[in-house]
């Protein structure tokens, strides 16, 4: 049992984030198995702003074996690189982090499962979740109030929200996703990720809280 009667565990992530798009299943595993105890916090880190430009050759090629190291180092994690020729990337993430925060508007239970339909969209659809049109198409198959979403994810409050998050993950430290970080009382640690191996995470937590 933990000396600490508040303890929060923050997962630092952006829905474009192709780890974290890795780390999926090994974070279900986890956040499954914590205990009682410890609040999970969700917060978007915002990878890249928003910008109408197309993404520069060299970045698509970077991204690209990026995923394909993501594939070794991850068993299982699958990558539609349709979306190279499908689609015209753009580095801009900002656009599906207010996305889940104009989901999560409608409710909690909405944070999740726009992020997972934005996961879907770009990594098994080879969908462009930097467009509006396409997260307003996923807002829609979530079952949100589309006209009350579009407001949301347009409205100037939303990207304010994003921005106060963005700042809180940088003063947590955090500069990569995902990432893990576990504060108890006036203490705060970095969990180190394991993508493969929820065990060895929970031990760490379990550790650090003794």
């Amino acid at each position: 049992m933990s000396k600490y009667s508040d303890t929060v565990l923050y997962y630092v992530h952006d829905p474009m984030c192709s780890w974290c798009w890795g780390f999926n299943s090994t974070r279900q595993t986890l956040f499954k198995n914590l205990p009682d105890n410890i609040e999970i916090k969700w917060l978007l880190g915002g990878l890249a702003p928003d910008s109408d430009q197309p993404m520069p050759e060299e970045m698509r090629t970077y991204l690209q074996n990026t995923w394909r190291k993501i594939q070794q180092r991850i068993p299982g994690t699958k990558f539609n690189f349709d979306f190279w020729e499908k689609c015209k990337p753009r580095r801009s993430t900002y656009p599906a982090c207010r996305a889940v925060i104009a989901a999560r508007e409608q409710g909690s239970e909405f944070n999740l499962l726009m992020i997972q339909a934005i996961q879907k969209a770009y990594y098994t659809h080879a969908s462009n979740p930097s467009d509006n049109n396409t997260l307003i198409a996923l807002a829609d198959k979530i079952g949100l109030d589309i006209a009350r979403f579009e407001k949301d994810l347009l409205a100037e409050s939303t990207q304010q929200k994003l921005l106060s998050e963005i700042k809180q993950c940088k003063k947590l430290g955090v500069e990569n996703f995902p990432a893990l970080i576990l504060i108890a009382g006036n203490r705060k640690w970095r969990v180190p990720v394991d993508y493969n191996n929820s065990q060895v995470m929970l031990d760490v937590i379990t550790d650090m809280l003794d």
